[in-house]
């Protein structure tokens, strides 16, 4: 675990989480690194993604630390009374399920927010209210109408993006949500009810796309197949198959890349004098630039441009990162005890949040806990006697 000397800004909130896969456990983990108490409420047989295969494998672990689990069945009247009893005890309230199936149990906006005006609820849907609310929706499923498979992959062949990218930034702005309400309720003393969603965050990932279309006139070619505003911005093969990812960007940084080269003919050429001189000239100029920069190695390479602070960097696989120098001498990873699965109970590393508080960065108090591992210790702090507990175990309702 990483020291937190520091008070963290969430630290007092309570929030209870009903949520799965990854979008409002994002929502639910930014909070909890933040400093809340975040009560995750999981089904009787637990969170799906505790055992999900290859891709899915790293889930769980990922998007669950800082929190604690309690198991229980909202399908059991006594379940969802429960369920009912600890929301009343919430800041805030998260959920990301189908329209209407929070107000089957009594937990929707409008039932909860009755007892407690104060309550901030964050739910994360597909979609905003509208026409298509009440589609189902996924990550990948929103990247091919939302524009965004079309932008990454090659004309005629639509590709997701390498990541859960809408999940995790639709997690994030219901974080986001959560905390300009919090700080409206300092003020008016009263909560409201957050909504993000997935096809709409998509929307707002292309909307630079979109508005060059509003601005040129032109569409916006898929990534590998765009006119780049920049000559000098591409993947390079270079000595030895070795491939490295290289850019100039300014007339300046062209410069100081001819003379680290000496490519003093390049540096003369009217015809390249300038970033936009050297965009239409791009078809010839790169096919010259990867004949040259073909004879030195990745290595060597990376020498230069380091030294001339041009911009640069080498083709990374993910699990090569947990050996990146940068993120070992900044902290950036944390020891987590995984919770499931063939390893359950042995170190990994997972990856911190990108930014500092107070020169800290926000680390791991509680390791992604185990299915249920706080439902006595939740239920006791709701009033709940042993009888109580031992009765609604007993019943299915909790676990």
């Amino acid at each position: 675990m990483n020291p937190l000397p520091q008070k963290l800004p969430l630290s007092g909130l309570r929030v209870v989480e009903f949520t799965h896969m990854v979008m409002g456990p994002t929502c639910g983990m930014v909070l909890a690194d933040m400093g809340a108490e975040v009560i995750k409420v999981e089904p009787i047989d637990g969170d799906r993604t505790r055992h999900l295969l290859g891709a899915g494998a790293g889930f769980f672990p990922m998007f669950n630390r800082n929190k604690k689990s309690i198991a229980i069945d909202l399908q059991k009247p006594e379940g969802a009374a429960t369920a009912r009893q600890l929301a009343g005890t919430a800041d805030v309230v998260l959920e990301n399920f189908k329209p209407g199936t929070m107000k089957k149990y009594g937990l929707d906006y409008a039932s909860l927010s009755a007892t407690n005006p104060k309550l901030i609820y964050v739910a994360h849907k597909g979609f905003l209210p509208g026409p298509y609310e009440h589609r189902t929706a996924l990550d990948e499923v929103v990247q091919m109408m939302g524009g965004l498979a079309y932008m990454t992959g090659r004309p005629g062949d639509p590709l997701r993006a390498g990541s859960s990218v809408n999940d995790i930034m639709g997690g994030m702005f219901g974080a986001i949500g959560t905390l300009g309400a919090l700080v409206q309720r300092g003020i008016t003393g009263r909560g409201q009810e957050v909504q993000s969603a997935l096809f709409e965050n998509n929307v707002f990932l292309v909307g630079q796309h979109m508005l060059q279309y509003a601005i040129t006139g032109k569409p916006a070619a898929p990534m590998p197949d765009r006119i780049s505003p920049w000559a000098l911005y591409d993947v390079f093969t270079v000595k030895n198959n070795e491939q490295i990812f290289l850019a100039t960007v300014s007339d300046a940084q062209w410069i100081t890349f001819c003379d680290a080269f000496g490519f003093t003919d390049l540096k003369a050429d009217p015809a390249l004098a300038t970033n936009n001189d050297r965009v239409h000239m791009r078809p010839t100029l790169m096919v010259e630039l990867r004949k040259r920069l073909a004879k030195h190695t990745a290595a060597e390479i990376t020498v230069i441009f380091e030294a001339k602070g041009l911009p640069f960097a080498p083709i990374v696989k993910p699990e090569e990162l947990y050996d990146d120098e940068h993120l070992l001498a900044t902290g950036g990873l944390a020891d987590i005890k995984l919770p499931d699965g063939k390893r359950a109970g042995e170190i990994a590393q997972t990856t911190l949040f990108p930014f500092t508080m107070d020169g800290q960065r926000l680390g791991v108090r509680l390791n992604p806990p185990t299915k249920g591992e706080h439902t006595q210790s939740v239920l006791e702090g709701l009033g709940f006697d042993a009888g109580r507990i031992e009765s609604l175990k007993a019943s299915g309702a909790v676990a």
